[in-house]
């Protein structure tokens, strides 16, 4: 099976918000029929998904929030990326 295309400018795709749940105290992906729990990070990755930012301002922002390593980071939002585009949540 090929490897997904990364959007430029990711964006959540029609149906399909972020939400904030106060029963489970987390941040959730709804979907038609999908509720995904988006744990630390995933959930900063997400909120950032407006269709304006492109992956590598993410990337940057993310790096400058969490003191972290660009190239670290970067590797794991392609990969969250490659999964959620792989799912239909995320679209360009």
């Amino acid at each position: 099976m090929p490897e997904p295309v990364l959007p430029e400018r990711p964006k959540l795709a029609p149906g399909v918000r972020l939400h904030f749940d106060a029963t489970r105290n987390a941040w959730v992906l709804l979907s038609p029929e999908r509720v995904i729990e988006a744990e630390g990070p995933a959930s900063e990755i997400l909120r950032r998904c407006d269709g304006t930012r492109t992956l590598g301002e993410i990337v940057d922002e993310l790096a400058a929030v969490f003191a972290a390593d660009r190239e670290l980071i970067a590797g794991d939002v392609a990969e969250m990326m490659a999964e959620l585009v792989a799912k239909r949540l995320v679209v360009a």
